[in-house]
């Protein structure tokens, strides 16, 4: 038999498979046909290569049709499971308590593994697996150590786990700069996990700390890190104000240009003056700010001539840093001459007891809101948009306290609740604590007491916020970018940026008699 008498009778075949089937399915037919065909050159033994070719195409559509089969029988199996699911669903089976609780015990599942980990650290040779397990502890801790329990899983294994491989972190010699960065931050969030009353924590932890601090061969990301840790310990875990004095006078030390015969960098001095602040937010106004009646010169004017130098640093982040200082400092300075029977407003905190008029610090004063009125408004191309951008509305909220005596507005959201921080100090430890809680800031702020205290936060409010979970059609309709409050918002947006175009080109359009 020729080739041509092959190919005829498989297209014969394939007709009269054709005919013979027209109710069923195509891939029926292709199932038929594939089966026929190999058999049908088979017995021929491959006359050519063309054989070939054809005996493998029937072959992946008998492959095809198989596969198609196979899923529609599965759909058909499964579509009465997906309807019981959905009655089960419409009668409330799986309802939000239940998925809230599977998450809660997730995370605390992720935390105890992460913990078991860091207790490998210090026997663990390779340094990246060291830093891998520390990045991972940190995120365990910020983010999966919610409420009691996981409050309690991490005390007990700080003794053990925690500090044993945040130690071995640290070490100089074995340790790269990411590592010992790492280990800085798992101790600092550690401090806000464990919360207020810890001094044993406080204890364990300062020597390595201010070994890292002092060390001026070591990175100065490292060192930066290990003062914010330290500060954030005494912030949250001290009660010792001893020690919080001496935290103080070290921050004094490390944000002076230069420190144990070395210069100091300015992201340093700026961490530096970062926790000056925050741990200043803990003591009384007359004890930062000065009282002359009582001949008590407080901290905050010591620091002031330093403060004004870094205002005229080319680094930002030092100048930022600054300004909140002097901010800080200005607003316990008005408190002090604020009874609680007298207004609070800005034309009576001026001349009073609390203002600079009259003492040897107004000179210097004056000099310091001129430069951060400078700043709120300066402009240049020696810096990026984006810089000055974040510079100006930095120095707005600065100048509107330092020069015009009024007091700052900062709201947060978050699940469950608003925060509303009316004075520098809430916010100047709000940002510190959100700065080291990263990603776990939300739901910190939700779970942890500490937090609640801190910043006066009702935690059954937020309780029973987080209790009544949206549908997701309900978030749909609230939260997504084309909800009507969405919409309306951009309606608005739009309308105001049309207002601010036509003001810009009033002088274009307007009559001469309107100007």
């Amino acid at each position: 038999m020729t080739i041509q008498d092959l190919v005829m009778s498989t297209k014969l075949r394939y007709y009269q498979k054709i005919t013979q089937s027209q109710m069923m399915h195509p891939s029926t037919h292709f199932m038929m046909i594939s089966a026929e065909m190999p058999v049908r050159m088979i017995r021929f033994r491959f006359v050519s290569w063309k054989h070939l070719i054809v005996l493998m195409y029937c072959s992946l559509f008998s492959w095809l049709a198989n596969q198609w089969i196979f899923l529609h029988l599965l759909s058909f199996c499964f579509v009465p499971l997906r309807v019981e699911n959905g009655a089960a669903a419409e009668d409330g089976a799986p309802d939000t308590q239940s998925r809230a609780e599977i998450s809660a015990a997730n995370r605390h599942n992720s935390l105890l593994e992460a913990l078991s980990l860091a207790s490998t650290i210090p026997s663990e040779k390779r340094s990246v697996k060291r830093e891998q397990y520390l990045k991972r502890l940190f995120k365990a801790i910020s983010q999966f150590a919610a409420g009691p329990p996981g409050q309690e899983a991490v005390l007990s294994r700080v003794d053990d786990a925690i500090l044993p491989a945040c130690k071995a972190g640290l070490r100089a010699g074995s340790a790269k700069p990411a590592e010992q960065y790492a280990a800085c931050r798992v101790l600092e969030v550690t401090s806000v996990i464990i919360g207020h009353d810890q001094d044993d924590y406080v204890e364990s932890i300062e020597q390595p700390l201010r070994l890292v601090i002092k060390g001026t061969h070591r990175a100065a990301v490292v060192r930066g890190a290990a003062l914010r840790a330290l500060a954030m310990t005494h912030f949250i875990c001290g009660a010792d104000e001893s020690g919080t004095n001496s935290v103080l006078n070290l921050c004094e030390e490390v944000c002076a240009p230069q420190y144990r015969g070395e210069d100091v960098s300015p992201c340093l001095r700026a961490i530096a003056l970062d926790c000056w602040a925050l741990l200043s937010s803990t003591v009384a106004d007359a004890y930062l700010a000065g009282d002359e009646m009582e001949e008590d010169l407080g901290r905050g004017l010591v620091i002031l001539p330093l403060l004004s130098t870094c205002l005229n640093s080319s680094n930002m982040e030092l100048r930022c840093a600054a300004g909140e200082c002097v901010a800080l400092i200005h607003e316990s300075r008005l408190n002090l001459g604020i009874d609680e029977d007298e207004g609070e407003n800005a034309s009576e905190r001026r001349f009073r007891r609390g203002s600079w008029d009259g003492s040897e610090w107004e000179v210097l004063m004056d000099e310091v809101k001129q430069r951060v009125a400078e700043l709120s408004v300066e402009s240049g191309r020696h810096m990026s948009k984006k810089a000055k951008k974040e510079q100006r509305a930095t120095f707005r909220d600065f100048m509107a306290t330092i020069v015009d005596d009024e007091p700052p507005v900062e709201v947060v959201n978050f699940r469950g609740g608003t925060v509303t921080l009316r004075t520098w100090r809430e916010i100047i430890e709000i940002n510190f604590v959100r700065h080291c809680l990263q990603g776990g800031f939300q739901i910190q702020l939700m779970t942890n007491e500490t937090l609640h205290m801190i910043f006066d936060i009702d935690a059954s409010t937020i309780n029973d916020a987080t209790g009544a979970a949206l549908s997701q059609l309900e978030k749909r309709l609230t939260m997504s970018k084309t909800s009507e409050a969405a919409k309306a918002a951009d309606l608005d947006m739009t309308r105001r940026r049309r207002t601010r175009t036509n003001v810009k080109n009033y002088f274009i359009t307007a009559d001469g008699e309107d100007i």
